[in-house]
């Protein structure tokens, strides 16, 4: 691909009606391919996969990262990795199509314009995402555009980005996941009982929010939302009715399937150790 004369406007307030949501197994996935990048790579580019809602939402529920070069304004992507690569997913689900690309980095840079022009051959207007790996302050920079373009007469100005609103749902085991990859080091991965003691600390402030909203609305501090008061109520109404005892029994029954699982690992991991020197010895006998 040679470089692009088009140069890339970038619009950050939402314009346009159109929105995408992203799955987390995508971040973890960029993320992890960022890492694995070669060492004279500044940042990763790859496809997104997915499907457009009957609502008109793009669902991006996959990617992999496609080999490239840039150097001197030019970028070189590899598109015979990029086709085998499709053609590999596809076979696994062939509902999943192209819905558009990604790069590491924080927000849009002068070659997204050439990238993104190659990608409006192989879809309609594709979705543009950028992540910013450094999770600078903690934060995670996770963007989406789109992009058309500005010409006078028949002569192309420009790539105008404009970014859409971006939907990042997730579990809770996602959620714990997820807080954890945005911290810059940490000692060890949580275990099963801390990643559920941390859900429910989140649940608890979750909780104390809506009990304090709640309260100012009563009380006419802030004006009330119908929106948030239908969902206050749809999120009372899914909670199983059931006596203190049995919701006791509940927590506890989970506890200790979780201590189970911990101790048959234990188990194993000690057998595997153990056959391993066995195999050891009798290798130097």
């Amino acid at each position: 691909m040679a470089a692009s004369e088009n140069t890339a406007l970038l619009f950050p307030s939402p314009s346009t009606s159109l929105s995408a949501r992203v799955h987390p197994l995508v971040i973890f996935n960029i993320c992890d391919c960022y890492v694995r990048r070669p060492d004279q790579a500044v940042r990763v580019i790859g496809t997104l996969l997915g499907s457009v809602l009957p609502d008109g939402t793009v669902d991006i529920r996959n990617s992999y990262a496609v080999p490239h070069n840039e150097f001197s304004g030019q970028v070189a992507l590899d598109i015979e990795y990029h086709h085998n690569m499709l053609i590999s997913h596809q076979k696994v689900n062939p509902k999943e199509v192209i819905v558009g690309w990604y790069s590491t980095g924080d927000g849009v840079t002068g070659g997204s314009a050439l990238i993104h022009e190659f990608y409006s051959r192989e879809v309609s207007n594709p979705v543009h995402l950028t992540v910013d790996t450094g999770f600078s302050n903690g934060q995670a920079s996770i963007k989406a555009y789109v992009s058309t373009n500005l010409s006078l007469g028949d002569r192309q100005l420009a790539a105008q980005f404009q970014e859409i609103s971006l939907d990042l749902r997730m579990v809770e085991a996602e959620r714990v996941g997820f807080d954890f990859l945005k911290k810059q080091s940490i000692d060890k991965i949580p275990s099963d009982l801390e990643g559920m003691e941390a859900s429910m600390e989140r649940l608890l402030a979750l909780i104390d929010d809506v009990y304090k909203y709640v309260d100012n609305v009563v009380e006419g501090g802030i004006p009330a939302d119908n929106s948030v008061g239908r969902f206050i109520a749809d999120s009372v109404a899914s909670i199983p009715k059931m006596s203190p005892l049995a919701f006791d029994k509940l927590i506890n029954d989970s506890i200790q399937d979780q201590l189970l699982l911990l101790y048959l690992s234990s188990i194993t991991r000690t057998q595997l150790s153990l056959a391993e020197k066995l195999n050891t010895a009798a290798q130097n006998l």
